[in-house]
């Protein structure tokens, strides 16, 4: 039984109070958290290339590249998935806190049960190799996991002063994310006036102007960025302009700007590549 197996059973929970209550050999415990040597293909790869500058914005044809996944995904392949969606996507998108703490607590509990497992000086180098095995394979969650919220952060950072100009994003972070955003903001804002802003004349020493020619102050998401997309199912057709349209079914990858296909990321017809 693998490991998203196992989060779907509740065994470790049952081989932790198992062992508490019970005498039975540690074996046959250390035998219900073995990882199957054919999950090797869950492994997670982080993304070779990604839709930056050398994207064009004008849509390529749809190809039917990758394989179609499956629609019931246990909780590490979603994370995984929103993991890769917000590490190509040039806005912060919707957090997954439920999905978070559901894997957090899940790998709190694990880790307890194989120190439990390790303390035993009886147990055999076969069944240390497999509780090494279980360590490895909650080392790899927690990776994805701190990749996932560090990329999160880096974004809210970036975008500070405008997510607190502006509700919508505020919308799609955590109650802690917003704070953090405003003690940045507020921590920048003050750190520019101090330096240089308290120096300038008063139509000059203001963050938020907007001149002309020149880029906005308040960098914001670039929502035209070209991005790879993956269809995981049939989608509506998307229209660019009045004679150009896209439909994309499933197992089809297309490149298009960020903005057209944001709805369809959100309501999990599309994935980031």
């Amino acid at each position: 039984m693998d490991w998203e197996a196992q989060y779907a059973a509740g065994v470790f929970e049952a081989n932790t109070a198992a062992l508490v209550r019970s005498g039975k050999s540690r074996k046959s415990r250390i035998g219900s958290l073995a990882l199957e040597s054919d999950d090797e293909d869950q492994d997670i790869t982080m993304a070779s290339a990604s839709a930056s500058a050398s994207a064009r914005a004008r849509p390529a044809s749809a190809a039917p590249i990758l394989d179609t996944r499956q629609d019931d995904e246990s909780p590490i392949s979603q994370l995984t998935r929103h993991w890769i969606n917000e590490r190509h996507a040039p806005d912060i998108l919707p957090a997954q806190e439920d999905l978070l703490a559901s894997l957090l607590d899940h790998i709190r509990r694990q880790s307890d049960a194989v120190q439990l497992l390790r303390g035993a000086p009886s147990a055999s180098e076969e069944e240390h190799i497999r509780i090494m095995l279980v360590q490895m394979e909650v080392e790899r969650v927690k990776f994805i996991v701190r990749s996932y919220v560090r990329t999160r952060l880096f974004k809210i950072e970036k975008f500070a002063r405008f997510i607190m100009t502006d509700a919508t994003i505020q919308t799609r972070i955590t109650t802690a994310e917003r704070a953090h955003a405003s003690r940045h903001a507020h921590l920048t804002d003050r750190h520019f006036h101090t330096s240089v802003l308290q120096s300038l004349p008063e139509t000059q020493s203001h963050l938020d102007d907007t001149p002309i020619f020149m880029p906005p102050m308040i960098t914001k998401p670039d929502d035209s960025r070209a991005v790879f997309v993956h269809a995981l199912r049939d989608c509506p057709p998307i229209r660019f302009h009045e004679d150009l349209t896209l439909e994309m079914k499933r197992g089809h990858i297309s490149l298009m700007p960020f903005s057209f296909i944001e709805q369809l990321l959100v309501r999990g017809d599309v994935e980031l590549l």
